[in-house]
């Protein structure tokens, strides 16, 4: 199975459970060398309190660039956008739907969630 087949799911504004800071530094890191791989997913999916990492503020938003210049799509949710009053403050990505998230990993082959 190629990687360019696998969706991850970014749900939290970091990753794991933890200080705050601590979430941000995981992630960063994480980002940092997910950029450094031969394959990469083909997709990124934020939802929930994922979404405030491609915001205004985010410490990420240069890795995601990266990212998605490199053809990895990040499709960020619509209705969570909203929720937290985001909507005007996204930086990067394609404001999609729930739909565009389950259509994601439909076709994915495997899906990682954060």
């Amino acid at each position: 199975m190629s990687t360019r087949d696998t969706v991850i799911l970014l749900t939290n504004n970091g990753m794991g459970v933890g200080p705050q800071d601590l979430q941000l530094t995981l992630m960063g890191k994480y980002l940092e060398l997910l950029n450094l791989q031969k394959d990469l997913p083909a997709v990124l999916c934020f939802y929930t309190e994922g979404v405030r990492l491609v915001t205004e503020g985010s410490p990420v938003i240069e890795k995601l660039r990266a990212l998605e210049e490199k053809g990895v799509r990040l499709i960020v949710c619509s209705t969570c956008l909203n929720y937290f009053g985001l909507v005007e403050k996204i930086i990067i990505g394609i404001v999609g739907g729930m739909r565009d998230i389950l259509a994601a990993q439909w076709q994915a082959g495997k899906v990682i969630t954060l």
